[in-house]
């Protein structure tokens, strides 16, 4: 274990930030606010220790009446009737009043999670970039038609909003993660009702009052907050969903599936990653360095996407970890509010202990601990950066989602082997390969069975580009040209023209 300097936080900028909104937030359902029925849930900062926002802790009902509100907007409302024109114009509103109000939702997100603002901040310009997509395929989504089918016939394929979806999203990328569903299911002409994390609800309530500010009809988008038993399973259970669409854990989103299931709701599922990063000896060893230390330290490593496990070749091995303990040393861990942190709290208490637990673990299993290994001295929830190395397969850190920021090391000696190490696990969200030989990158990078596969970089993305994974990381796909596809059925409609001979008649009668 190494010795850390103790974070300092600043109460000054605690307080500005405080004073930049309410606290006390409200529910959306039917388009209106409400304010539950007493019970409320309260998160504190995990970097600060304060309360930072208050919540409504929904119950059954509330869900269900969410629900209902959207089934109702779906049956009886204009919006699964509307032209792609307009349904485009309240999501490029949307996409307006978010970049508007940035700042606000970034604090939001960076006090709840214990995220650096700069990130956040980031992480907001994206979401607005992800509706203005969204919108641009509302126009775009088209059927087929066939006029090949013989003189009296012809066939028609249309694209309908598949009904009411169901919406949960995660605590670890808030606004991003709900502008990777919510447009793009309003964009087919769906209702809503969403369900953000109990512990990082303000920046989707908040998104609830853009939404209505943009003029979407009422109770197109419900969202209740509260925890999962309370307010997830009737989501998942209740007849009138038609989809639901997660983005969790495995083990909830496996749980999901199977309440889903009984109703036989269509399912999109963004779920688990221990995504590697594997480096050959002809890479360009100080954009690997770089990216390495990104990809497991970006967010805290609390990222489906974390790049938690670099895979190397024995000949650079020892090097490249060297290189890697020496980049942790300046990667800035501290005070979220501060624009030049770059890893900041953990999400929680107990999720701290369990990080620290994996690496535990590891050690007793024979790993070394090459920097970082437990948290930093402060008031609140901060881990330094940490290299766990010589780690083997049957080791339960070269396998779980530690969920944290470290990274862990392991070797190979021929790309056979690099490929059967990156699918060594039950996932398969994403990879990144690292070679100047276009066969070795290619020819890798098609043998890994990932979702994504970036080459010579890490966790670049664009909305153009599909997202999801293979094996247990997911069902499904988000973003991409198909994204509103995802959220319609498929409907045939084969027209016969002129006269049709009954075919029991006799011939001649």
């Amino acid at each position: 274990m190494t010795a850390q300097t103790p974070i300092t936080l600043d109460t000054t900028k605690l307080n500005e930030a405080l004073a930049r909104f309410p606290r006390d937030r409200v529910m959306w359902i039917g388009g209106r606010e409400v304010k539950g029925h007493g019970d409320t849930i309260e998160r504190r900062s995990p970097a600060h220790g304060v309360v930072v926002t208050r919540v409504p802790r929904g119950r059954a009902e509330d869900a269900r009446a969410a629900i209902s509100a959207a089934r109702i907007a779906f049956d009886k409302g204009p919006w699964p009737n509307e032209t792609a024109a307009n349904r485009a114009r309240v999501l490029l509103k949307v996409a307006d009043l978010i970049d508007r109000d940035r700042e606000a939702l970034a604090l939001m997100d960076t006090l709840e999670c214990g995220k650096p603002i700069a990130q956040a901040r980031g992480e907001i310009e994206g979401a607005a970039d992800i509706w203005r997509y969204a919108a641009s395929l509302a126009r775009e989504l088209s059927g087929e038609s066939y006029a090949n089918l013989g003189n009296d016939r012809l066939g028609f394929v249309l694209r309908e909003p598949i009904g009411v979806v169901s919406i949960i999203t995660p605590w670890n990328f808030p606004l991003l993660i709900v502008s990777q569903k919510l447009p793009f299911a309003l964009a087919a002409g769906c209702t809503c009702v969403v369900k953000p994390s109990e512990m990082t609800s303000a920046s989707t309530l908040h998104l609830g009052a853009l939404l209505a500010e943009a003029r979407l009809p009422e109770g197109v988008c419900n969202i209740v907050t509260g925890y999962g038993p309370d307010v997830g399973a009737p989501m998942t259970t209740d007849p009138e969903v038609d989809m639901i669409s997660f983005t969790g854990s495995t083990n909830v989103g496996r749980a999901a599936v199977a309440a889903g299931a009984a109703t036989l709701k269509k399912v999109s599922m963004e779920l688990g990653g221990k995504n590697p990063q594997l480096i050959f000896p002809d890479a360009d060893m100080d954009a690997a360095l770089d990216a390495a230390s990104f990809g497991a330290y970006f967010n805290a490593g609390e990222c489906c996407n974390a790049g938690s496990r670099v895979l190397l070749h024995s000949s650079i091995a020892d090097e490249f970890v060297a290189g890697l303990a020496e980049r942790s040393k300046l990667v800035t861990v501290g005070d979220p509010l501060d624009p030049e942190t770059r890893i900041g709290a953990i999400i929680s208490a107990d999720h701290l202990g369990k990080i620290e637990g994996h690496v535990r673990a590891a050690e007793q299993s024979g790993a070394k601990v090459r920097a970082g290994g437990s948290r930093l001295e402060s008031n609140g929830l901060f881990m330094a950066p940490t290299i766990v190395d010589k780690v083997t397969t049957a080791m339960d850190i070269a396998r779980a989602e530690v969920f944290g920021p470290v990274v862990v090391a392991l070797t190979f000696d021929t790309p056979e082997q690099a490929i059967d190490l990156a699918n060594a696990t039950d996932y398969g969200l994403s990879a990144s390969v690292w070679s100047r030989d276009v066969d070795t990158a290619i020819g890798v990078g098609r043998g890994v069975r990932a979702g994504t596969i970036w080459v010579n970089t890490f966790m670049d993305g664009t909305p153009e580009l599909p997202f999801g994974g293979y094996r247990q990381s997911g069902i499904g796909r988000e973003l991409g040209r198909n994204a509103v596809k995802d959220y319609t059925e498929e409907k045939t409609l084969h027209v016969h023209t002129g006269p049709r001979t009954s075919w029991w008649l006799p011939r001649g009668a």
